[in-house]
């Protein structure tokens, strides 16, 4: 028997399993569509569509462009991607998973970046953003605003570690980029100039660039609430069917070896599967903070299989490999908790020794602290702008179906 064979039974049977869980489950599974579909209902689709129409616009007017040539002589030294790299990480770090991959994906379709640089720029620009990592972790599941920075700066940091060491990812192929000035600052005339020129090229109309905008992330963000959904279902039905318990008792053994708490063991193996989930489980055990802290910049910054799932289809429409990205997942994953560990210190039990007069105001432990009140605000608005873009999708696709000539 084959590789392929192999791989054959074991998907069927797999998906047959998935099937026939549900099936014998159907409390436990729509229990848990419905927590997958309210998450990416109220959060998700509206937190990351504004960055997905922006972005789209931004490569298409040329202005990606323009700050890849300013950022080169900064990206390529350190990272070894072209300067285009600095937008998307950017872009990745203010609007979270899986941004970081289809940004990526889209310069990559633009032909900014190689096929090599492109698989090294997504091993460091997938990352939580700020709002997820303050609003939802540290005050939703720990309701512990400083930890917020504990927490931001191991993930962020461990980010930097991983760009850093990916950048002798196939360091022997050649480079797409030539150094002809030794100038460290580009002219900005020569960044305007490939703007002006970009934008030239592109004869689209702003409206129907917008349009187009619209549907390719509208599309996007359907195809990751699914993938949200179905992680949920099948991590409840773990449960459900004790099968994280097992898995628990296996890795308590390997938590013991590193001192950490063995009650940490299943939330760890949900977090693997989904990440917010993981992380609000591991807010509930009776571990010591440090022990918890750890474990949630491991799950942070591994993103979770649903993530890696979402980002896996973005990649499969590109020449881009999945692997580089996983390995950045385990990596970031291994820095950021030893970053965590020795930060845990500096940044959390000195700064709460202080007294509160002396703390800065977005330090202290206070439930209207600015980003769960905007985590708050967020998930009372996002079903409201999560429609609306829906339905806006609907009248555009449905123009372009309607009435083909006009497009």
């Amino acid at each position: 028997m084959n590789r392929s064979m192999v791989k054959t039974i074991f998907i069927s049977f797999f998906i047959t399993s998935l099937t026939t869980a549900i099936i014998l489950s159907p409390e436990a599974s729509v229990e848990a569509s419905s927590h997958g579909l309210k998450i990416w209902w109220e959060v998700v689709f509206p937190s990351l569509l504004p960055f997905f129409i922006l972005s789209e616009l931004l490569i298409g007017f040329g202005i990606v462009k323009f700050i890849g040539i300013l950022l080169e002589p900064i990206m390529r030294p350190v990272f070894r991607v072209p300067g285009v790299g600095g937008f998307v990480w950017a872009m990745g770090m203010a609007s979270g998973n899986p941004a970081g991959a289809k940004f990526t994906a889209r310069v990559r379709e633009e032909g900014e970046i190689s096929v090599t640089e492109a698989e090294r720029l997504i091993t460091f620009t997938s990352c939580a953003n700020p709002l997820f990592i303050f609003g939802a972790v540290a005050v939703g599941f720990f309701n512990n605003p400083a930890l917020g920075i504990l927490l931001a700066v191991a993930h962020y940091a461990g980010n930097i570690l991983v760009g850093l060491t990916m950048r002798f990812y196939k360091s022997k192929e050649s480079t797409s980029w030539k150094r002809k000035k030794r100038t460290f600052f580009p002219p900005l005339l020569t960044a305007f100039r490939e703007l002006h020129l970009t934008r030239i090229k592109n004869r689209k109309p702003i409206g129907k660039m917008l349009g187009e905008a619209v549907l390719s992330s509208v599309q996007t963000l359907l195809m990751i609430g699914g993938f949200i959904i179905i992680f949920s279902v099948f991590n409840r039905l773990l449960t459900v069917y004790q099968i994280n318990e097992f898995f628990g008792i296996i890795l308590a053994n390997f938590l013991h070896v590193f001192s950490l708490s063995t009650e940490l063991s299943v939330p760890i193996i949900s977090g693997i599967f989904e990440f917010t989930l993981g992380n609000q489980l591991v807010s509930e055990t009776n571990a010591e903070l440090l022990d918890k802290a750890i474990i949630a910049s491991f799950l942070l910054a591994f993103g979770g299989l649903s993530v890696q799932s979402q980002v896996a289809s973005i990649l499969a429409e590109t020449d881009i490999s999945f692997k580089p990205f996983f390995i950045g997942r385990v990596l970031q994953g291994i820095y950021a908790s030893i970053l965590t560990f020795f930060l845990f210190n500096p940044l959390y039990t000195n700064l709460e020794s202080f007294n509160i007069k002396a703390v800065p105001v977005f330090l202290i432990n206070e439930p209207s602290y600015w980003f769960g009140e905007m985590w708050i605000i967020l998930s009372k608005l996002g079903p409201l702008i999560t429609i609306t873009a829906l339905l806006l999708y609907i009248l555009i696709y449905g123009k372009k179906v309607l009435f083909p000539e006009r497009n």
